[in-house]
């Protein structure tokens, strides 16, 4: 069903650009950090000298039937498991896939 701002073609609904709200990124240093080979960890993030830097740092150990988006909106679900790292985190840069900014507490 199309609204105001929607038209559907061939199936597919789109949204008018201008009705889409302009996203804001949470502040401070939080994000999930994907690196190659299917990590995924969750921390403080400085970089310095070519190498990515976690303090409280979290490992995502797994997510299930909710989706990266998900994991993301969601840490505490029963769906997501959480592991905290003692010990901050020193990834080589090269090894980030991306990474997606998140709230402080995000997973703590």
């Amino acid at each position: 069903m199309s609204s105001k701002n929607t038209i559907t073609i061939d199936g597919v609904e789109y949204v008018r650009a201008d009705s889409v709200t302009n996203y804001e990124p949470p502040e401070g240093t939080r994000h999930v950090v994907v690196i190659d080979r299917g990590w995924i960890f969750a921390g403080d993030v400085t970089e310095e000298n070519g190498r990515i830097i976690l303090k409280r740092p979290v490992n995502v150990v797994r997510w299930s039937g909710v989706g990266f988006d998900g994991m993301l909106a969601n840490p505490e679900s029963d769906k997501v498991a959480l592991k905290p790292i003692a010990n901050p985190v020193n990834l080589p840069a090269g090894a980030e896939v991306y990474r997606v900014p998140v709230a402080d507490d995000w997973g703590l």
